[in-house]
């Protein structure tokens, strides 16, 4: 017979206890959320360190309780319960000393079990500065102010604006004196034929042709754009609904005569004669990442060079295109870009700016080499490079701040951009055009075009 020792005996009541114990307790492996279709989302608008970040979700299931999980921390003490109508919101305090980049947070969900994962953009957090550098000159215009591009020849701004989603019925196009930044001409663009809702042409991205007198707009929302004149803005041509897909930036190459805008979902450039204004042989983009699609954004040429360039929304790219032949010389690897939106470029020493709204960061490129020279952790939306100085403006929508930056990556200056602050623009003499949005007509920092030149 076997004899126990009074620690044999312990450890062996222990062990039945644990296992009584465990026979009553809830399965691991509980019901699960069968056909589970919740989707999960973090507003990740100006989140940065010390901040509070809101985490929603939809299609879940009625009464299930919801726990976020950065890595093993628990970020709400008390679960949500998610609403008769399967939405929750969540809101949670990001750590003061949380690193800036894109932070996974686990949704995890319970009676009955089912997960999700959710992407919180946590930004870095910086202070304005070199004001005192910098004029600055602010001019109101009207709401939904979108885009803006400077003609040398008639020497106007031309400014795009739009107002909510469609259906969309207010709209304009704007010529703007760019000394006192007061409106010289405004027209709304026609009524779409057969549209529901009143639905306008709506203008948003723009572009100057100083060879024919005409600014070239995209009518993203009828996925075409549209031709009109300088001088009195009326319209030269619309061209039919369809015709770009999803249409955001155009730019002009005067000296040779085309016109190329972005097709913004697709992987192309539609391209046009700008004399003609036919339509001519589209540019395929093709990525290099595996199963990857390369999603054209912004748009910046260098017309002297002869080259236009491009970033991807879906892949960490920029193309660089032969506008003479139409043909992609490269496609760099951006290494540290995701959802990259904006771009700029620096001709006389060969370097590519790239804003990138996912990264939240400003990459320096070296284009012959494809070499990253530096990432700087600025939040970003668009960027404009400016000859005159050597710096690149970088608009930072969430922060609401115009971030200036020069060819070594340092910061020079962090400037109050107003309300929602979504494009520049430069002349080429030394000045740059931000143009941002408002929360309401009644915002008196947004719906504003600001001019900044650095002071010498």
């Amino acid at each position: 017979m076997t004899r126990f020792t009074a620690l044999t005996r312990t450890a062996l009541a222990v062990a039945l206890a644990v296992a009584s114990s465990s026979a009553l307790a809830e399965p691991v492996f509980d019901t699960p959320a069968n056909g589970f279709r919740g989707q999960v989302s973090a507003r990740n608008e100006n989140v940065v360190p010390g901040s509070d970040a809101q985490v929603t979700g939809r299609q879940f299931v009625p009464g299930q309780q919801i726990t976020l999980l950065r890595g093993d921390t628990v970020l709400n003490a008390t679960p949500v319960v998610v609403d008769a109508q399967g939405n929750f919101k969540a809101t949670v305090t990001v750590p003061a000393d949380a690193v800036p980049g894109q932070h996974p947070v686990v949704v995890r969900a319970s009676q009955p079990a089912a997960a999700a994962v959710a992407t919180l953009r946590v930004s870095p957090n910086l202070p304005l500065s070199g004001e005192k550098a910098f004029n600055l000159t602010s001019g109101k215009l009207v709401q939904g102010l979108y885009q803006s591009a400077y003609s040398p020849a008639a020497n106007a701004l031309y400014v795009t604006s739009a107002v909510g989603r469609p259906p969309v019925t207010q709209s304009q196009l704007l010529k703007v004196d760019p000394k006192s930044l007061k409106v010289v001409k405004a027209i709304t663009p026609a009524q779409v034929p057969d549209a529901k809702g009143g639905s306008v042409y709506a203008v948003y991205g723009v572009g100057v042709d100083d060879a024919n007198g005409n600014v070239w707009v995209s009518n993203t929302r009828q996925d075409t754009v549209a031709v009109y004149r300088q001088s009195d803005l009326g319209l030269v041509h619309q061209f039919p609904v369809g015709t770009v897909p999803h249409a955001r930036d155009v730019v002009i190459d005067s000296q040779r005569g085309k016109v190329f805008a972005s097709a913004t979902g697709e992987d192309h450039l539609s391209v046009f004669d700008a004399k003609t204004l036919k339509a001519l042989e589209p540019i395929t983009l093709e990525s290099g990442v595996d199963d990857g699609k390369f999603v054209p954004m912004s748009l910046t040429l260098d017309a002297a060079g002869g080259k236009l360039y491009t970033v991807s929304m879906g892949t960490p790219e920029a193309a660089v295109i032969d506008v003479t032949s139409g043909k992609v010389e490269k496609v760099i690897d951006l290494g540290n870009a995701v959802s990259a939106s904006g771009v700029a470029v620096d001709a006389k020493n060969n370097r590519l700016y790239v804003a990138s709204q996912g990264s939240d960061n400003l990459l320096i490129v070296d284009i012959a080499s494809g070499k990253v020279l530096h990432d700087v952790g600025a939040g970003a939306l668009n960027v404009a490079f400016e000859p005159v100085s050597g710096l690149a403006y970088v608009t930072n929508r969430g922060a609401g701040t115009v971030t200036v930056v020069d060819g070594n990556g340092q910061v020079v200056g962090n400037l109050d951009g107003g309300t929602f602050p979504n494009h520049v623009s430069e002349d080429g003499k030394g000045n740059v055009f931000a143009v941002n949005k408002s929360r309401g007509a009644e915002d008196p920092k947004g719906d504003r075009v600001t001019r900044i030149a650095k002071r010498r």
